[in-house]
């Protein structure tokens, strides 16, 4: 690759690692932010959540929008958005204006990611160049899910605010190159075809009820959850039915015909649905149960970033000879196996005993993460690309809802007291919960490949790269 492309996939790969360390850091962050700010559990939850509703209702209207609007132009501005939000977030002085700012924040990511994903994928052709990039931007980028917790934990140490504003810094620095990196390109062309406005609205309204039934699921009755559920389905069923008939459709219901893309979306939701479980599990287990500091529990977890040395160098080397299907279900084996080895820990396992589990993990990452991009967004129309990364991210997002929900649902059911045993018992009932993630995510991968499904899929060549 030529300086410039090298420049440009630097910068679209230093805005999705923000975005994976805006999510991880705050998590990490929590207990502080509700010292500070006073805040209820209920309100604790909804800065999470307002997040989630953001980027996850959004993240297809973003993709879309990035298809017909222009990709540098909705990069550019969600970046912007996304910078100046974030220096709110760490102003904030009471609970409505960090979880107004959360929302927002969230809102800009749905529209930065798909927008950066479909940049790559339509600025590097489709071959060993274009996966070359991606797996380079899935290393970074699943570098800031793995890293954002060490790096949360010690700027928590000095003050939660400072999860906010780094942000700021690294979104100013992306600002500046992307302005002066990205190449301009003519606006789209949309034929004269107006907006699907109403089709936005029902998928959006539809993802967002989804994805807060699921995260609410936990804290509000049952009568509550299906019914939020149920009406996200309709909504789902009304935009189906505007998609059919619009002449310029927000998702052409067609693309959800490959198999491939399918499969990549749901392995992606499970994927995430594991980690995040895994992640914050891990974490009440070092400092409840353990009783480690932020900082210990987040140097802990540094081990599982070995994914940005080695998916960028290792995995395309697996990929050239193995192929995409067969790296991905070795990644995935590998998520199941991590939470399978975790399983293991009791009350005084040393940090040496719990290390295999937690290599386990970054190697998932290494294998999985770029891989799975490159299915998801192989053999798309170039005018699609933006709605394929829409998808995928949609796809990360309830996954991590999904997995935050039904281990916190868990835990909470299976821990009688609040003695170590019984907090033992929780978390290890918990657990099953990502490790049964992992196994469908496996079957799944291993489905991906009988009957030649690959070909679907290009395997890439990477050796003239």
């Amino acid at each position: 690759m030529k300086a410039r492309e090298w420049g440009v996939l630097l910068v679209l790969s230093g805005a999705i690692f923000l975005e994976g360390i805006d999510i991880a850091m705050l998590n990490i962050a929590l207990p502080s932010i509700r010292t500070d700010l006073g805040l209820s559990t209920g309100s604790l939850q909804w800065v999470v959540s307002a997040y989630v509703l953001g980027y996850g209702g959004f993240m297809l209207l973003g993709g879309r929008a990035a298809d017909i609007l222009g990709r540098r132009r909705v990069f550019l501005a969600a970046l912007l958005v996304f910078l100046l939000f974030s220096g709110l977030g760490g102003l904030a002085e009471n609970g409505a204006t960090l979880i107004a700012a959360r929302f927002i924040t969230g809102l800009a990511a749905a529209f930065m990611t798909p927008a950066g994903l479909s940049i790559i994928t339509t600025g590097f052709e489709e071959g060993p160049k274009r996966d070359r990039a991606l797996m380079v931007y899935g290393a970074i980028g699943a570098g800031g899910f793995t890293l954002g917790m060490v790096i949360g934990g010690l700027l928590t140490a000095l003050d939660w605010r400072w999860v906010f504003f780094m942000p700021v810094g690294l979104s100013l620095v992306l600002l500046v190159a992307a302005v002066l990196l990205i190449p301009k390109a003519a606006r789209p062309e949309r034929d004269g075809q107006r907006f699907d406005l109403l089709g936005g609205l029902t998928i959006t309204a539809a993802v967002v009820l989804l994805v807060l039934g699921v995260e609410r699921a936990s804290h509000v009755s049952l009568e509550w959850t299906v019914g939020t559920v149920a009406a996200s389905i309709a909504l789902f069923a009304v935009f189906a039915a505007v998609e059919k008939r619009h002449p310029a459709p927000l998702v052409r219901l067609g693309i959800l015909k490959s198999g491939s893309l399918l499969r990549a979306n749901l392995i992606g939701m499970l994927f995430m649905a594991g980690f995040f479980g895994f992640q914050f599990l891990v974490v009440l287990y070092l400092q409840e149960l353990r009783g480690w500091s932020t900082i210990e529990a987040s140097l802990a977890m540094l081990v599982i970033g070995i994914d940005v040395a080695l998916a960028p160098t290792v995995t395309p080397k697996l990929v050239r000879r193995f192929g995409n299907a067969k790296v991905l279900l070795a990644g995935l084996a590998f998520a199941a196996l991590a939470f399978g080895l975790f399983q293991t820990a009791g009350a005084d396992t040393s940090y040496v005993g719990m290390l295999p589990s937690l290599v386990a993990m970054g190697l998932a990452f290494t294998l999985a993460y770029g891989p799975l991009t490159i299915i998801a967004t192989n053999g798309i129309d170039e005018s699609e690309q933006g709605l394929a990364g829409g998808l995928l991210y949609t796809s990360f997002q309830f996954g991590a809802a999904l997995g935050l929900a039904g281990v916190a649902a868990v835990n909470v059911a299976a821990t009688a007291s609040g003695e170590p045993g019984a907090l033992l018992d929780g978390y290890r009932a918990a657990f099953l919960v990502p490790l049964a993630a992992a196994v469908i995510a496996v079957v799944i991968g291993a489905f991906n490949l009988r009957g030649k499904a690959a070909a679907a899929q290009r395997e890439p060549e990477l050796a003239n790269a």
